[in-house]
């Protein structure tokens, strides 16, 4: 579930090429304050996937909502039942 979010989000992801030292710049925008760089695209979007892994964890321990990307969702589990 949350592989698949974060591949949805990457595909969302816009690129741009800055003057810096990691020229290469990408943001997910329907993701808030989601955004990384890299010296290379590829490093960009390793450092933009972990961005967003940091991004879930921290809003779900705040429990703060998370929009869907897509058809892609992550929601809060409020109660687990186990057994039947």
């Amino acid at each position: 579930m949350i592989t698949q979010y974060i591949e949805a989000a990457l595909s969302r992801a816009r690129y741009e090429i800055i003057e810096d030292e990691e020229p290469y710049y990408g943001e997910v925008p329907e993701l808030e304050g989601v955004w990384a760089t890299g010296k290379t695209l590829e490093e960009c979007r390793r450092n933009l996937a972990e961005v967003i892994d940091g991004w879930l964890v921290v809003r779900l321990r705040r429990g703060l909502s998370i929009p869907s990307i897509g058809e892609h969702k992550i929601e809060e589990l409020k109660t687990l039942k186990v057994g039947g």
